[in-house]
């Protein structure tokens, strides 16, 4: 079973489409694979969300319908790790600021927006466009702003109270 070279894209091309369907049937969905090497050993690590949060049993669930699939695509041997983001997760993905859409964060610039004073507060993701970026409502005005994604430094989902 151990092979010495393969291509790590091509199995995490084809590890995507299998762990969205399988997460899709539980009511998740996955917002990150990673397929890495570490200290000599390789892990696939899979993120779930779903709105009324990731349980134990969601993660067992996932595990082992995955399981007999996962061994015929993956060439070595591998720790599966699969888990709830955590609730302060920082945003990566274009789909996490579809997905977290009336959620607050902390919102960190790399650079100052037009109409906003500071490079780091709280806002209310109201929208997400690949093209305009991120439309938010900044919390100590209540006014909406638009966020260029390439000046955005850091998102974070914030924790309410909790």
């Amino acid at each position: 079973m151990e092979q010495k070279h393969f291509n790590k894209i091509e199995i995490q091309e084809k590890l995507i489409p299998l762990i969205e369907n399988t997460a899709m049937r539980y009511g998740m969905i996955p917002l990150e694979v990673d397929f890495t090497k570490e200290s000599g050993k390789w892990f696939l690590r899979i993120f779930l969300y779903k709105d009324s949060g990731v349980t134990l049993d969601d993660c067992e669930n996932v595990s082992r319908s995955l399981n007999p699939f996962l061994d015929e695509l993956i060439p070595v041997k591998f720790y599966l790790e699969v888990s709830s983001p955590g609730l302060d997760r920082k945003l990566k993905s274009d789909k996490e600021f579809i997905i977290f859409q009336g959620k607050t964060i902390n919102l960190k610039l790399k650079s100052l927006v037009e109409g906003i004073e500071e490079k780091q507060f709280l806002a209310k993701i109201i929208d997400f466009d690949p093209e305009n970026g991120l439309t938010i409502e900044k919390l100590s005005d209540n006014n909406r702003y638009q966020i260029p994604k390439e000046k955005i430094y850091r998102a974070q989902l914030h924790i309410d109270d909790i």
